[in-house]
């Protein structure tokens, strides 16, 4: 064969061949990470948990979460372990963050949801928010015109 076609077609099939090799190195080199729940999770709901469920799924809430037990105890695990609320009153601590009235509401399951208009720690319903919860990456976001901050900790460990 002529060399000064070899050339060419060798170049040509590197070029084809890179990228197959990068994307097949890309998908194996990102295990998926288990999801480690603390013991709390085995405790069954308490009342207040259930009325934060019913608040988001209405009429839905035993067809969507009560009855799967796996749905269930992710959202326990939301609720017990994952989600943190901390007054950062200096500024110089507080990072800049999405706010938490540019967060959607989860509203598939009861219409008429409505954002709290104060804020209450005591009685937050992460539940409302369609945080990313399934991110392999903690978030944060503050709660509009306060020194509230909401952190969302991964559940891959």
């Amino acid at each position: 064969m002529n060399s000064k076609l070899l050339f060419p077609l060798m170049l040509l099939c590197a070029l084809l061949t890179t990228p197959t090799m990068f994307s097949q190195s890309a998908n194996t080199s990102r295990k998926q990470k288990t999801v480690n729940y603390n013991s709390n999770v085995n405790s069954p709901l308490t009342n207040s948990e259930l009325a934060l469920i019913n608040e988001v799924y209405g009429n839905k809430a035993n067809a969507n979460v009560l009855s799967k037990p796996q749905r269930l105890k992710d959202i326990k695990n939301i609720l017990r372990n994952r989600v943190e609320i901390k007054n950062i009153p200096n500024q110089s601590d507080q990072k800049p963050c999405t706010l938490l009235s540019e967060v959607p509401l989860m509203d598939y399951y009861v219409d008429n949801l409505q954002r709290d208009t104060n804020f209450n720690p005591q009685n937050f319903n992460p539940l409302k928010y369609l945080f990313n919860f399934n991110s392999y990456g903690s978030h944060m976001y503050r709660v509009d015109n306060t020194n509230y901050f909401i952190i969302i900790k991964s559940q891959h460990k």
